[in-house]
């Protein structure tokens, strides 16, 4: 099934620009890099965070959702603890320091907004499956890797 929802399409746009700007920016990405993280799934995140999602297919976008929900556990788990120790100090001009100083401070909440995100576009592509699915099996139903996405989103 391919998804053509306007209202997806915004959304995972919403994921990607947030991804962008407060998870994956110039001050915090070189510490995500470090992160206990396979190339497929990094591939799958930067097709979730980079690309407009119109006509994807639906399997696509669970594997996509699967791999920013393990994201979120990993980064919650690996990197929050100690990110105000693992970002560089460095040598940086005061607005720099500003700059990273926020992208630091409001980074658990700003990767809750980006779980939240992930979580609603979860539920609005089971909606979908479930609505198209009509007399089949909806593929989330289908796919184990799903069970647990809502726990690795939410942190239970």
């Amino acid at each position: 099934m391919q998804i053509q929802d306007a209202s997806i399409t915004r959304l995972t746009e919403r994921i990607g620009e947030h991804y962008r700007t407060n998870i994956s920016n110039r001050f915090i990405r070189p510490v995500l890099l470090q992160l206990p993280f396979d190339n497929q799934s990094w591939d799958l995140i930067e097709d979730l965070t980079e690309r407009a999602n119109q006509g994807i297919h639906l399997d696509e976008l669970y594997r996509q959702i699967v791999a920013a929900a393990h994201f979120v556990a990993v980064v919650r788990r690996e990197l929050i603890p100690g990110l105000r120790n693992r970002i560089g100090r460095g040598d940086a001009s005061s607005q720099d320091r500003v700059l990273r100083d926020m992208a630091v401070n409001n980074f658990a909440s700003n990767l809750q907004v980006f779980a939240d995100l992930v979580n609603e576009l979860f539920i609005k592509l089971v909606e979908a499956d479930k609505a198209d699915s009509k007399g089949h099996v909806p593929l989330y139903v289908q796919m184990p890797e799903l069970t647990n996405i809502g726990r690795l989103l939410v942190g239970g």
